[in-house]
């Protein structure tokens, strides 16, 4: 018997492999294929990933809720990287009127997009008032993973949309903590205060102020160290790559020592180290950070790979889908439309550029982590905590699919209205 165990480890682990490197070649192909075509490479992530699944070869079987400490640390990895990543390729400077734009998406809209389906979650799939907050803060902030095709294409673009949807992508993917926090909170699994008086000083103000901080002066003190290293000694040459993983992790721990955001701080210090070689004249800046950028790049795609086909996996698990597809409606034909024509009055953008920010808020890997974060710090308990995650599982594979049918010729068009 401890033979045909053992065996049967080999053979599985044999089809791991085999697995691995069809997928991944698959994915190389697939992805020349389909920039002919209106579909998206996390379009077949998913596929592959419902393939593997339960609704097929049945290699990956995972559950949202007894996983969730496994999928949030998958998860975290990934979203970190994509915020650094995020971080590097803004590279205008603080005053431009765009930077405003991205905020406001980032810390009204999101605001309002949480009002907005906590209401929708009470009125139309029946959860109570502290479930749907913490649906709300699951499903508010726009990813930056996914939404790459939208999303600036290097540091020297600035095109308003791309631009105000990768800074949003980027904030709000620290600023949704507060919320999340809340629906813990009214959960009763996270103390808020009297009042919510804790909840306000230490979930808001101090835990979004300090990752920032912290993120900025982790970038620049790193970003200098580096350069002068550079100039004086030539030391870093070919360590860029560590440089950026040991900047992520520094910042990331350092924000989470002191009870701040990680995400923000992650954030804050790609946009500081980027600010650093847009100051500092000469080629050791720019080499530095397009080195950073490139393996940060590379180090994102492996984990888009790797999270959407987890959730396709996850999709054979799924309840009733109802309800999800009812969130699915509400949220992206009415909450975030709503949301950013509220937030970007006054604007001196287009009608067409809004319209294209409201349509363009892709849900994705971030709102997986929330999920898993949530469930792995008391949300499982609750009773409403399986609706939850199969309103999430659906709207995110919604926002895979709907946003990447639409995404080329939608962005085509844009391009020939701006041309």
């Amino acid at each position: 018997k401890p033979t045909i165990r053992a065996y049967d480890r080999t053979r599985m682990s044999i089809a791991w492999f085999l697995v691995a490197g069809v997928v991944l070649v698959a994915v190389a192909v697939a992805g020349s294929l389909l920039k002919r075509l209106p579909l998206t490479t996390s379009m077949f992530y998913l596929g592959a990933g419902a393939l593997l699944g339960p609704w097929g070869a049945g290699l990956i079987d995972l559950d949202a809720i007894g996983d969730a400490p496994l999928l949030a640390v998958l998860t975290e990895l990934a979203v970190i990287i994509s915020l650094f990543t995020a971080g590097l390729k803004l590279r205008l400077p603080f005053a431009d009127r765009r930077w405003r734009t991205a905020i406001l998406l980032a810390s009204v809209a999101m605001a309002l997009t949480v009002a907005g389906i906590a209401a929708f979650a009470v009125m139309a799939a029946g959860l109570s008032l502290a479930a749907a907050v913490l649906l709300g803060a699951v499903l508010a902030p726009t990813d930056p993973v996914l939404a790459s095709d939208v999303q600036v294409a290097d540091e020297h673009d600035a095109e308003p949309v791309r631009f105000s949807l990768t800074g949003e992508a980027g904030f709000n993917d620290g600023t949704a903590f507060p919320f999340v926090m809340l629906g813990l909170g009214l959960l009763g699994v996270h103390e808020l205060g009297v009042n919510g008086w804790r909840w306000l000083t230490v979930d808001v103000v101090w835990a979004v102020s300090a990752g920032l901080a912290v993120g900025a002066a982790s970038g620049a003190g790193i970003g200098r160290l580096v350069l002068f290293m550079r100039r004086a000694h030539k030391e870093t040459a070919g360590l860029d790559e560590f440089v950026a993983l040991g900047l992520i992790a520094l910042s990331y721990g350092l924000a989470l020592q002191i009870h701040a955001y990680g995400f923000l701080a992650v954030f804050a210090a790609g946009l500081s180290m980027r600010r650093i070689e847009r100051r500092e004249a000469g080629a050791a800046p720019a080499k530095m950070a397009r080195a950073v950028l490139e393996f940060n790049e590379q180090l994102e795609r492996l984990g888009e790979v790797a999270v959407v086909i987890i959730v396709g996996a996850l999709l054979a698990g799924i309840a009733g889908w109802t309800p999800g597809l009812l969130v699915v409606v509400a949220l992206f034909a009415v909450i975030r439309p709503a949301a950013t024509a509220v937030t970007l009055l006054g604007s001196p953008l287009t009608s067409t550029q809004r319209a294209f920010m409201a349509w363009f808020g892709v849900r994705g890997v971030g709102s997986i982590y929330y999920l898993t974060f949530a469930l792995a710090h008391g949300a499982a308990a609750a009773p409403e905590a399986r609706a939850i995650a199969d309103i999430t599982l659906v709207v995110v594979a919604a926002s895979i699919v709907l946003h990447g049918v639409s995404v080329t010729p939608l962005m085509q068009y844009y391009g020939r209205l701006r041309g």
